[in-house]
């Protein structure tokens, strides 16, 4: 059961565990998360919300928001939530919680590790291990929580967390149903570049430059940012960096903690993707995966070539008409929540 405590004028939320248990089986280390409503969101009168932490099996506290329909009653089909890629559970992630919470199902959206309010160092560090296994944990804590049902647990990614999404899907048979919204492929882009533009010479050339980055910031005992999405734009940009600016650098979507609206990851982080690719043994998911993505997107890519991999009549890939990449972070009259719901519905019952 998940148990917070007011602490200080904030939050101090742990995962409540049976007191006589051994302490060093509680791993959840206290983290103190805002009390504020800081949501880039309206708050819903329909559902109670309320801070949670976890831990992941390398023993980080991932700190979460969970949602519940209000006069819920029961145990109730659950959903774990994260995404996009350098944003925070204020952002795009929360909203699609709140939303699905509202239509009956238990939700969290989470940080991941080392980001937002979660704990993990050094900071802004990601990792295709580590990041598939917070959805995970994530179903760790929602097979363990009281008002969850523990066969009907889902997942949701959006960006960069849908691939880590279906890369769980491939390794967590308790997840029953994946849905991945406007996803991208995380090693694909990082060792092939935009539309694989990236040949064998310019990867090593990456290389090079980011293990010299990692002997920069050794010798310096800090790690270099690589900086958020750009702020002034430069008047060249590409239409899809124009609109991520739109949605990180302004008030439609800005976060004092999100990475993509500040100083981004770690220079370093896209190392470890190079060399795991996320979704090699996603041909072998035999629970339900729907894949949406908008038509205009410049990622669309992803998620078609994905889709072609997915084998079993439990699959989908739903193309929203007209829709970009960002327009599925925020846009309410885009995402297509009634077809979502559905899916959930379908598969975890």
């Amino acid at each position: 059961m998940a148990v917070c405590l007011c602490a200080a004028g904030n939050i101090l939320a742990v995962n409540g565990k049976d007191s006589n248990l051994n302490t060093d089986m509680n791993m959840d280390k206290d983290l103190i998360l805002t009390q504020e409503w800081d949501k880039v969101f309206p708050k819903s009168e329909k559902v109670d919300h309320r801070k949670v932490t976890f831990h992941n099996r390398y023993g980080i506290t991932l700190a979460a928001d969970m949602y519940v329909p209000k006069h819920a009653d029961g145990r109730l089909p659950a959903i774990a939530v994260c995404g996009p890629f350098g944003a925070v559970k204020e952002q795009a992630a929360g909203l699609y919680a709140q939303t699905l919470a509202e239509r009956g199902f238990l939700t969290i959206a989470f940080d991941p590790s080392f980001t937002g309010e979660s704990g993990g160092e050094p900071r802004y560090v990601a990792s295709p291990d580590i990041n598939t296994e917070d959805f995970c944990a994530a179903v760790d804590f929602l097979s363990t929580c009281e008002n969850a049902d523990p066969e009907r647990i889902g997942i949701l990614g959006i960006c960069g967390w849908g691939g880590m999404a279906v890369n769980a899907a491939a390794i967590d048979t308790r997840i029953k149903a994946t849905v991945a919204s406007t996803m991208y492929d995380m090693s694909r882009v990082n060792a092939n570049g935009y539309f694989d533009a990236m040949d064998a010479d310019a990867r090593h050339e990456m290389r090079r430059q980011l293990n010299a980055q990692r002997t920069e910031d050794y010798n310096n005992g800090s790690y270099a940012l690589a900086g958020g999405v750009a702020d002034p734009l430069p008047d060249d940009a590409p239409w899809f960096v124009k609109d991520y600016h739109a949605y990180y650098k302004t008030s439609r979507g800005y976060h004092k903690r999100s990475l993509n609206s500040n100083g981004g990851w770690n220079k370093t982080s896209a190392l470890s993707f190079i060399n795991m690719p996320l979704l090699s043994y996603s041909d072998e998911i035999r629970s339900a995966v729907l894949l949406v993505h908008g038509e205009k997107a410049h990622s669309c890519y992803f998620s078609e070539d994905a889709f072609k991999k997915l084998k079993g009549d439990n699959k989908e890939l739903l193309i929203v008409p007209g829709a970009t990449h960002v327009d599925l972070y925020d846009r309410m009259d885009i995402i297509p929540f009634d077809k979502i719901e559905q899916f959930f519905l379908e598969y975890l019952k």
